[in-house]
C-alpha cells in the first residue's frame, strides 16, 4: 500500500525477494502535466508494469472496500507513505497486521513530512524505522530502525533517495526476521510531529539567520520550493549553503548570488523562475542577472 515514488523501491525489493503480492492499493489518479490528464501514482504504474492487481479506492473507510481488502486473506500488509487514514478494521484483516515504512527515528518526525522538517529543523541524523501499525499517528512499536547521517548541504530530494533505498532493504529485513523480532515500544520522551508542508511557508525570510534560512531552502527542495520575489516573477531557490557575510537582511551582496541574512549570508547555487526549468546559479545568472545591491525581500 503505496502511492509516490518513495513507495516503489519496497514493491520492486518485496516482488524480488519472492514474496507473493496479493494486491497493490495505491491512491486513485490524479490530474497532472499541461494537459491535466489523469495519471496514475508511480506505485500504481510500477505495479501494473509488474502485472500486479492494483486498486485504488477513494477511501478505505466503506464496509465495501474493507471486506474487499480482507477477503485478500492477505498475511501482511506492507504500507509505506500511502496517504490514507486506515481503519481498525484494515488494519486488523491481514493475519499477521501492517507494517509501516515510515522516514524518520521514530518518535521523532511522526506524521506526514519527516523528511523535510528534519532537514529545516538542523537534525544531524535521521533514519527509517519498520513499525508495527495501531489506530494512532506514526505510534505503533518498532520492529528494526537504521540510522544515516543527513549531510550539511543535503535537499530534501536527495535525503528521499537514500531513505527510500534503506525502507525498501529494512522492509525485506523485516520480514525475513518477522518471528525473531521484538517489537520496541516508542518511548513518550522526544515526540515530534512533522506536519504537512504548507505552500504558505514556503516563502523566504531573510531576517532569519543564515543557517535556518539554509535548511530552509534545502528542506523545501524540489517541492514546494522556498521561495522569494523579484520584479513580480516568483524565483524558487533549490539549492544553497551558508557563507560568511554581515548586510542587509535579502540584500544581494555580490555576483555569486550570495544574499545577506539576519545574521550570515547564504549562497544561492541552483534556482527556478516560474515556468521554466531549474538553473545552476551562474546559468541563471546569464538569463536574469540580479545585480548586488538588489533588496530581495521587496519583491
Amino acid at each position: 500500500m503505496g502511492t509516490p515514488e518513495f513507495s516503489v523501491g519496497a514493491l520492486d525489493e518485496l516482488v524480488s525477494a519472492g514474496h507473493e503480492i496479493a494486491a497493490v492499493y495505491s491512491q486513485p489518479p490524479r490530474p497532472a502535466g499541461r494537459g491535466k490528464k489523469d495519471r496514475p501514482s508511480p506505485v500504481h504504474a510500477r505495479a501494473e508494469a509488474l502485472g500486479l492487481e492494483v486498486r485504488t479506492p477513494v477511501s478505505l473507510k466503506d464496509p465495501q472496500a474493507q471486506a474487499e481488502f480482507a477477503a485478500l486473506g492477505a498475511d501482511l500488509a506492507v504500507v509505506v507513505a500511502y496517504g490514507l487514514i486506515l481503519p481498525q478494521a484494515i488494519l486488523d484483516a491481514p493475519a499477521r497486521g501492517c507494517l509501516n515504512i515510515h522516514a524518520s527515528l521514530l518518535p521523532r518526525w511522526r506524521g506526514a513530512a519527516p523528511i523535510h522538517r528534519a532537514i529545516m529543523a538542523g537534525d544531524a541524523q535521521t533514519g527509517v524505522c519498520i513499525m508495527q501499525m495501531e489506530a494512532g499517528l506514526d505510534t505503533g512499536p518498532v520492529l528494526l530502525r537504521d540510522t544515516l547521517d543527513i549531510g550539511a548541504r543535503e535537499t530534501t530530494a536527495e535525503l528521499h533517495d537514500r531513505l527510500s533505498a534503506i525502507g525498501a532493504r529494512l522492509i525485506v529485513e523485516a520480514l525475513a526476521q518477522l518471528d525473531g523480532l521484538t517489537p520496541q515500544v516508542q518511548p513518550e520522551e522526544g515526540v515530534l510531529y512533522a506536519a504537512k508542508i504548507d505552500k504558505a511557508e514556503a516563502r523566504i525570510d531573510w531576517s532569519k539567520p543564515a543557517a535556518d534560512v539554509d535548511r530552509m531552502i534545502r528542506g523545501l527542495s524540489p517541492f514546494p520550493g522556498a521561495w522569494f520575489e523579484l520584479d513580480g516573477v516568483r524565483i524558487k531557490v533549490l539549492c544553497s549553503h551558508t557563507a560568511p557575510g554581515e548586510g542587509q537582511a535579502g540584500v544581494v551582496m555580490d555576483d555569486t548570488l550570495r544574499i545577506a541574512c539576519g545574521t550570515g549570508a547564504v549562497v544561492l547555487t541552483r534556482l527556478q523562475k516560474a515556468g521554466k526549468g531549474a538553473q545552476d546559479a551562474e546559468v541563471f545568472q546569464r538569463g536574469m542577472q540580479i545585480a548586488p545591491g538588489t533588496d530581495l525581500s521587496e519583491g
